[in-house]
């Protein structure tokens, strides 16, 4: 048996699978593509995680193009955060190429361009499906997370929180918080005091001025109702294929704070809301998280733990979590531990760093017979991976050197009418991009306040009042004294006068 067959063999005996599956393309030989020989990846084992990591140019972005566009197919909606602005060409069917065609037929497989359904969604004021959380749905802890908070700081955000329930302030946006925090340490104090204990000025100060920090971020704009149904990123279109959601993202990449806040809000809320699965054959949503490392860029040691916990535990749902960085390194090690299929693009080998990480990166990965792994992770080209997955019982396959098939769909960004037209058939849109102001906490506080000044002013009118009437009446009895008249008389006073006179010559 010659190296090829023997390879071929090994790629197709480690990559069988019974169910359903995906095809990332075909594994490679001495830098060459074995025809047939099929890297595929179980529905099953998709929701156990993901990493797509490499250079920049190296063909991340087509990859996770790749991997959304054939869930798609299979009727698997997907969640894109688009932070580089080049993802929304998946609505539009490739226009195709040569070396499209010369790529597949290495592969094996026939290449057919294809657009798929889309809907475009944004945290700012760009144009798409607003996305938005209320103050109250983050919660105490999650608030507290996002902010960097003490456990003193927090325990006074649990407490606010407390008072809100209890009085029936709906908490909805930033500036609800900040009014009842001011209102605690202010006209409220007694009142906070006698049903909660004291709570201290400055640590209201500190939480104050980390809120202000967010809304910089642009966090008042994501703040507010009405409140995203993470139901809606599981719709199926008419002909059973999964929506591919796109959240433009391009405005806020050098916000961190603001998109971790938002990617754990979703997280948070997506695990709440759906139900456990179990061994299910499918998932039920692929997230696919770009530039991945812009949240743990600046994250503290208490958010990087909500992260981990939400990753270990959100797969049970049926949801699958997939960081596309330039390094494997960008991802925690508790995170990357959790991590099924592993898609790793070239790296490069410019300094001592540089090199130390590709090293780093090759023991993650599984040996083979077939590779240096060290060697191929510096000599891969555009479109070309090192891939280890899980098979159907969750044990690792082979690792394998593949040549990734081309995306169905346009490797470029919609022009603005393209994207005018997409966002205008969104059935979405009329449901959340509505601005809506309630009364809540912040109007009710308000009132309130104003009602006491009211009350207040009034007593400190009547009080005058009653004064004015007291000294009123004390002068009246006075002039009504028969003593008093006869010694204010006119008469009296000149008699007396006349005789300090007569007493004085």
């Amino acid at each position: 048996m010659s190296i090829k067959e023997k390879f071929f063999e090994h790629i197709e005996k480690g990559y069988t699978t019974k169910g359903d599956y995906i095809t990332m393309g075909a594994g490679m030989l001495d830098g060459e593509a074995v025809t047939n020989a099929f890297i595929k990846i179980p529905l099953k084992t998709l929701n156990r995680h993901g990493l797509i990591a490499g250079a920049t140019g190296t063909g991340k972005t087509k990859t996770l193009q790749v991997i959304s566009e054939n869930l798609s197919d299979k009727g698997i909606p997907v969640l894109l955060m688009d932070l580089k602005g080049d993802l929304s060409g998946i609505a539009q069917p490739s226009p195709g190429h040569p070396k499209i065609d010369e790529r597949h037929e290495k592969i094996g497989l026939p290449f057919e361009p294809n657009g798929f359904p889309v809907e475009i969604m944004s945290l700012s004021e760009q144009n798409g499906v607003r996305l938005r959380a209320t103050v109250s749905e983050f919660g105490p802890v999650l608030l507290s997370r996002i902010l960097d908070l003490t456990v003193t700081q927090e325990g006074i955000v649990a407490v606010v929180f407390k008072y809100c329930d209890d009085n029936k302030l709906p908490l909805l946006d930033l500036k609800d918080f900040k009014k009842v925090l001011q209102y605690a340490t202010g006209e409220g104090k007694k009142e906070f005091q006698s049903a909660y204990g004291r709570i201290s000025t400055s640590s209201t100060g500190t939480i104050l001025r980390k809120i202000i920090e967010l809304e910089q971020q642009g966090a008042e704009l994501f703040f507010g109702e009405k409140s995203f149904d993470v139901e809606d990123l599981v719709r199926i279109d008419e002909n059973g294929r999964g929506y591919i959601n796109i959240i433009r993202l391009t405005d806020i990449q050098d916000r961190p704070k603001l998109f971790s806040t938002f990617m754990l809000s979703l997280l948070a809320e997506i695990y709440a809301t759906f139900p456990e699965q179990g061994d299910s054959d499918r998932p039920e949503l692929i997230l696919f998280i770009d530039e991945a490392h812009l949240i743990f860029k600046e994250a503290s040691k208490a958010l990087l733990e909500q992260i981990e916990s939400i990753v270990k535990l959100i797969r049970s749902k049926g949801i699958g979590l997939y960081f596309v960085t330039q390094n494997p390194t960008d991802v925690p090690d508790d995170v990357l531990a959790q991590l099924g299929l592993k898609v790793q693009h070239a790296l490069r080998a410019f300094t001592a760093k540089d090199r130390k990480a590709i090293k780093l990166t090759a023991e993650n990965y599984p040996l083979s017979e077939f590779y240096d792994t060290k060697e191929v992770l510096t000599s891969l080209g555009i479109g070309e991976a090192l891939i280890s997955a899980l098979d159907e019982k969750g044990r690792p396959t082979p690792l394998a050197a593949t040549l990734l098939r081309a995306p169905m769909s346009r490797m470029d960004v919609l022009t603005d009418a393209e994207l005018k037209e997409a966002i205008g058939k969104s059935k979405l849109i009329k449901k959340y991009n509505e601005d809506i102001d309630r009364e809540s906490a912040y109007e009710i506080l308000n009132e309130k306040i104003e009602k006491a000044q009211k009350e207040a002013e009034k007593e400190e009118e009547k009080r005058q009042k009653t004064s004015t009437s007291r000294r009123t009446s004390s002068r009246r009895s006075t002039r009504m004294n028969p003593v008093v008249k006869v010694l204010t008389s006119a008469t009296f006073i000149r008699g007396v006068l006349g005789v300090l006179k007569k007493v004085i010559r």
